[in-house]
This record gives structure tokens, C-alpha cells and sequence, in this order.
């Protein structure tokens, strides 16, 4: 989703195929014409990532124009930040240092460096592996009140554990549930540590999103807040948004930008962060070094996400323009869609935004990611159409399973 999303970013300005390489093919990168993938099975991790990024170096070397990389997952971010030095030789790579973006990509060390800097996050303790086999198992003890969330601090780990009920986060209602979640994670073979953390209450529409572009001068260049009304309720997908309107919150805004200027931090970011009402405050939960899989939604609204980087490292002309803080003319505001306009309808809770989500869809100002019309193959069109079709059976399932219990972040 994030290499269609990316890829139809640049062919709306510039035009052309853009070249993309991974370890495997989902559908929304099938049978389009905007793109030109070559799969590499592996290319995933080291030692196969660096082996065939090597050759593919040897492609461009000697190309007219320059040539940018971007990582659209969290393992080909830090693959790219680690190698950067050799890949920086053929290739322009908008990322911070391994350094910084280990400590940053770690759920775990983020809230240190989230302490240093003022940026509220949800109450949290951190479980180990070590108090797991501890036969006493005192350091699992639960410091919140029920419901609590569970994450792993390492997503990148993360991605290769696997076993019945595995979920991106958990939301708990018991220490029953809690004891029994972390012995199926552990005994799978994850290693590294948890999160548990304080539950915010509130459904959905609680949550925000937030994408960034910051300068190679590490000067923050555009930020764009979304408002996520809705969110996949399949297991394993937990956490990713289907639907999202445009919000302006200055506030916010300065709050991140500070941040990220304070950290000297380069390249895309991407927030998620929940409000709480009982301190009116917004909590972040985590930053990717990378543009969102549903950060379409910022090209939609009208700030490309490819223009950043190509007037930043290309034109060498991004440093003489002001900060963009998005969505302030509510005249440009569109709804970005991951799913069809009747589960929406169906599931959305009935609130504020999602009334103004439905102002949108009756002004026809919506979009998606997958359906472009410069890119409409009938076996695009027709492959694109099933996938969406499918959330109307996944939402039937899980969302009535987790009817009445939270399952947020």
C-alpha cells in the first residue's frame, strides 16, 4: 500500500514508472503501470538486502539524473539508515543515522527520548524476557487498571514471530488474558521487550495520525494531521487505518515540530497518537522513520509527498520555502478511504467526524490510494475491487467479535 501510495505520488507530478524492489508481491502492487517491481525473495533482511542492493547500485551508477531511495516499511528504513553510508554513494537516501533511528525505532527507547523532550505518552512499564522465565514472574505485575495495552518495542522483530491470535497490539481485559498473551509471545521466540501500557479510553475516532517531511538542514518543512475515524479490525492488522479526514491542530503541529527539530531528525516521519479525555491531552505512542501505509492521505489533500523530497535533494529548493502546516482551508479537505464507502458507513462510530466524513462523501471529495485513474487496467480495476470487497467480510467478523471491547494502540 505504502509503495503504490509513494510511487502514484511521484507519477502525479513527474510522470514516468517508478522502479520498486522487495521480498514479495501484495496486491496492490499488481498489474499496475506506474510501477516496475522486481521481487528478490529475502531482500527483506541482510545479508541478501545489501548483496542485491549492491547490484542494483551497479544499474544507476552512471545515471543522468540523480536517483532517490525510499524505504516504504520498517525494516527496509533501518536497512537503508545502516547501509547508508556505501548506498549514499549511488543513491540519495533521505534518513537519519543508524544511531538515532535505532533509538527511535524502538518503542522502548522512544518513550526515553520522548521524556527528554516533553512529548507526552501513555504510562508505561517495560517487561522483559528475563522476568517472563523468572520463576517468580513478579516483574510481570500489572501497575494499571484493566483493560491495558501490550506491544512489542521491537516491530522490526516483531514482523517474523508468529502464532494463533498474533495481533500488531493488544488490548487486555484481564491478568488471566495478560499472563497468557505473553507466554504465547515469548515461547515463539520473541526476544526483546514489551510495552505495557496504561489503556486510553475511547473508540476509534480518538486517534490521530500525523506525517512529516523534514529538510536535510533537519528543518521540519511540512506536517500534515489526519484524523482516523476508523480502524481495521482483522488481528493482524490492528492498528492500521481505513479511513481519514484532514485535521489542523497548531498545537500539535508545534509540539511535533519542536521535537523533531530538537532530535535533528531528517527525512519522512509518521506519528500515530490518541487524545485522552481525562487529562485533555494528546498521548503518542510511537514515531516510524518512513511515510505511513495510509499516508496517501497527504497527497490526497493536497501536499505530495514525493514533491518534498525531489525540491529538498534535487532542486535545492526547499530550504527557502516556510513551514506548510496542513489542513487549515477546510474547502480543500478530502476523505481518504482504505475500504467501501458502505462499511464506513456501517461501522463508523456515530460522532462528529465521522458527520463530516459523510459531508465529504456526499460532496464526492473522496479518494483512495489503489484506485488512480491514470493507472485502470480492467485486472487492476477488478483486483483492486475484490480487495476492498473483502473488508466487508473481515469487518463482519472481527468487528462484531471485539463488539463492546476496545482494541486501539
Amino acid at each position: 500500500m505504502n509503495v503504490y501510495g509513494m510511487a502514484r505520488a511521484f507519477h502525479e507530478l513527474y510522470g514516468g514508472v517508478v522502479d520498486a524492489y522487495a521480498g514479495a508481491q501484495l496486491a496492490p502492487t499488481r498489474y499496475t503501470e506506474i510501477i516496475n517491481l522486481t521481487i528478490y525473495p529475502g531482500f527483506a533482511e541482510d545479508p541478501v538486502f545489501i548483496k542485491k542492493m549492491r547490484e542494483i547500485a551497479k544499474k544507476y551508477e552512471n545515471h543522468d539524473e540523480p536517483i532517490i531511495l525510499i524505504g516504504c516499511g520498517d525494516g527496509y528504513a533501518e536497512l537503508i539508515s545502516q547501509h547508508m553510508e556505501e548506498l549514499s554513494k549511488t543513491f540519495i537516501c533521505p534518513y537519519v543515522g543508524y544511531d538515532l533511528l535505532k533509538s527511535l525505532n524502538n518503542k522502548e527507547s522512544f518513550y526515553k527520548v520522548a521524556d527528554e523532550h516533553n512529548l507526552p505518552h501513555p504510562l508505561t512499564k517495560i517487561i522483559t524476557k528475563a522476568a517472563y522465565e523468572d520463576s517468580d514472574k513478579s516483574g510481570l505485575e500489572v501497575p494499571f487498571d484493566f483493560p491495558v495495552a501490550l506491544k512489542p518495542a521491537n516491530s522490526v522483530e516483531w514482523l517474523d514471530i508468529n502464532f494463533e491470535g498474533r495481533k500488531k497490539a493488544f488490548t487486555i481485559h484481564s491478568n488471566e488474558e495478560y499472563m497468557d498473551i505473553v507466554s504465547k509471545i515469548y515461547d515463539n521466540g520473541y526476544n526483546s521487550d514489551l510495552i505495557l501500557q496504561d489503556f486510553i479510553p475511547g473508540d476509534d475516532s480518538n486517534m490521530r495520525v500525523l506525517n512529516a517531511y523534514v529538510d536535510k538542514e533537519n528543518h521540519v518543512k511540512m506536517m500534515c494531521l489526519g484524523h482516523p475515524i476508523l480502524e481495521d479490525p482483522t488481528p493482524q492488522s490492528i492498528g492500521n487505518y481505513v479511513a481519514i479526514v484532514p485535521e489542523f491542530n497548531q498545537d500539535v503541529y508545534d509540539l511535533v515540530q519542536k521535537f523533531l527539530e530538537d532530535i535533528e531528525f531528517t527525512g519522512f516521519a509518521n506519528f500515530d497518537m490518541k487524545y485522552d479525555a481525562r487529562d485533555k491531552t494528546f498521548k503518542f505512542f510511537e514515531i516510524n522513520l518512513r511515510q505511513g501505509r495510509s499516508s496517501f492521505f497527504v497527497t490526497l489533500n493536497g501536499y505530495n509527498l514525493a514533491k518534498y523530497v525531489v525540491e529538498d535533494y534535487i532542486e535545492d529548493s526547499l530550504d527557502k520555502q516556510p513551514t506548510v502546516y496542513a489542513n487549515k482551508n477546510k474547502a480543500q479537505h478530502k476523505l481518504w478511504l482504505g475500504i467501501p464507502v458502505k462499511v464506513f458507513r456501517k461501522y463508523a462510530a456515530d460522532n462528529e467526524a465521522s458527520e463530516y466524513a459523510e459531508e465529504l462523501i456526499k460532496q464526492d471529495r473522496t479518494g483512495t490510494t489503489v484506485f488512480y485513474d491514470k493507472d485502470k487496467s480492467f485486472k487492476r480495476w477488478l483486483l483492486m475491487t475484490y480487495m476492498f470487497h473483502n473488508y466487508v467480510k473481515r469487518f463482519d467478523k472481527y468487528f462484531q467479535a471485539n463488539k463492546g471491547r476496545d482494541f486501539k494502540k
